[in-house]
């Protein structure tokens, strides 16, 4: 929603209101497009976390990427956090050993 104000009543005409609409329009799909965007490229950081998490846990517990997978979310679940969360706990665990 756009509000323009103006010092004297009825200094906006139809063009006026026209023309504001569609700024506001332009910016709310701008804004929804970043917003796209944004979730997007945090999608991709996250599931790049798993997939090392997953990794990880292949190596340590000597089991496939199913089985490690499945481990992870029985994890995320049993500890009530977030799977990217704990990914990111598992892989920062093991940068700094």
């Amino acid at each position: 929603m756009l509000t323009a104000y103006a010092r004297k009543p009825d200094v906006f005409d139809e063009d006026a209101t026209r023309i504001g609409r569609l700024f506001t329009a332009h910016v709310s799909i701008a804004l929804d497009s970043a917003t796209v965007r944004e979730q997007l490229t945090e999608a991709m950081h996250t599931r790049d976390l798993i997939g090392q998490a997953t990794g990880i846990l292949m190596e340590r517990q000597g089991i496939d990427a199913a089985a490690a997978f499945e481990s992870l979310v029985r994890a995320s679940q049993r500890e009530n956090v977030k799977l990217r969360d704990l990914a990111r706990r598992i892989v920062g665990t093991h940068n700094t050993t």
